[in-house]
């Protein structure tokens, strides 16, 4: 039996270091030494840059890292859910140990099983990652959905995110005990709203992972519906599941992308439908084609890197983004941006509904009116 925090080697999926054969149900390919960055959203790296430079930011982790109970938490996983190992759960431990030597993470992280039916699933812990998937995930979702959704977590574990997670955890569900930091409430939601806001970014990363661990678009895209609308497949259809998020984009006005905004400061993740459509057109990209054919940036380079190429990617990222977006809040970013004129007009406009011309050519009396 091998141990639990080590690789498994196999020639052809089976492994060399003894006597348990431990098989992927068919053949993916390996990505030896791969970096995160060849998976990460620049979306993800750029708020993360943000979050960083956010004043306050290294004073709370800095008080945060010395203060939060990690051996507390880690052994009250241990007391309370059932570890994942070869003679627990052992079919997760084998989808993990898979997803740790396809994206050729050295140390298998400690996962466990958690009971609550809400399905749900983190990474955690500031020195070492721990994986929590809960028991209604569990029993939602089948083998190759569930895959993807360990691929999910070991690539939060091999960007790095678990640091960070662990904090907003700490910063929104124990706010009371953090409140003595001197830096007031407004400084700690700011924070709190920063760390959000990369969070949800860095979901679309990790649904990336996902996708490269289990390399089957259906059933991560099965998994995200699943998590929607239930274990209740036979009721739904991925390409209407999908045209809801664009609607949900390009519906509206200017009034319903305020909303949207509001809608979405206080979550964690993003919604489930734009996950779906945002990981599809990565699928259908060049840049994840060449990772397949096992072209990627690779971690003896993550040094080389320089900061301001980072920039730069996620400056055309958020460019292309707002120029194809349907969203009328970006559209209106854009048209301003282009040098369209007559800005009173357009948010005149948006806000109430109407498209027409500005100046009176809507109608020229009551008798106009609708």
């Amino acid at each position: 039996m091998t141990d639990d925090n080590d690789h498994g080697r196999r020639d052809g999926g089976h492994e060399r270091d003894g006597g348990h054969e431990n098989v992927p149900s068919r053949q993916r390919r390996r990505f030896p030494g791969i970096s995160s960055r060849a998976y990460e959203h620049p979306a993800d790296r750029s708020a993360l840059v943000a979050l960083r430079r956010l004043s306050g930011f290294d004073t709370v982790f800095k008080a945060l890292s010395g203060l939060l109970p990690e051996r507390s938490l880690r052994l009250l996983f241990l007391s309370d859910s059932v570890r994942v190992s070869d003679a627990q759960f052992a079919h997760l431990n084998t989808m993990l140990r898979d997803a740790c030597y396809i994206l050729d993470l050295e140390k298998v992280p400690p996962m466990y099983v958690n009971m609550d039916p809400n399905p749900n699933a983190m990474c955690i812990g500031l020195d070492e990652p721990i994986i929590v998937v809960t028991t209604g995930l569990v029993e939602l979702l089948d083998e190759e959905e569930m895959r993807a959704v360990v691929g999910h977590e070991v690539g939060h574990a091999l960007s790095g995110h678990s640091v960070y997670r662990t904090i907003l955890l700490f910063l929104t569900s124990l706010a009371l005990k953090v409140a003595w930091i001197p830096l007031g409430n407004l400084a700690i939601m700011a924070i709190v709203t920063a760390l959000r806001e990369w969070f949800r970014k860095s979901e679309l990363s990790a649904d990336r992972a996902g996708l490269l661990v289990g390399q089957d678009l259906k059933a991560s895209m099965r998994g995200l519906m699943k998590i929607a609308g239930g274990n209740h497949l036979h009721e739904m259809n991925v390409d209407a599941f999908l045209e809801q998020a664009e609607e949900y984009e390009a519906g509206g006005d200017l009034r319903d992308s305020v909303l949207k905004i509001m809608n979405v400061l206080p979550r964690t993740h993003p919604f489930t439908t734009v996950r779906a459509a945002e990981l599809k057109k990565w699928a259908a990209t060049r840049d994840y084609q060449r990772i397949m054919d096992g072209h990627y940036p690779r971690r003896d380079e993550d040094q080389d890197t320089s900061v301001s190429d980072s920039f730069r990617q996620s400056a055309s990222s958020y460019a292309d983004d707002m120029r194809t977006s349907k969203d009328p809040l970006m559209k209106l970013v854009n048209d301003i941006a282009g040098g369209a004129g007559d800005l009173g007009g357009k948010l005149r406009g948006k806000f109430t509904g109407q498209n027409g011309r500005p100046g009176g050519d809507q109608g020229s009396g009551p008798a106009e009116e609708k």
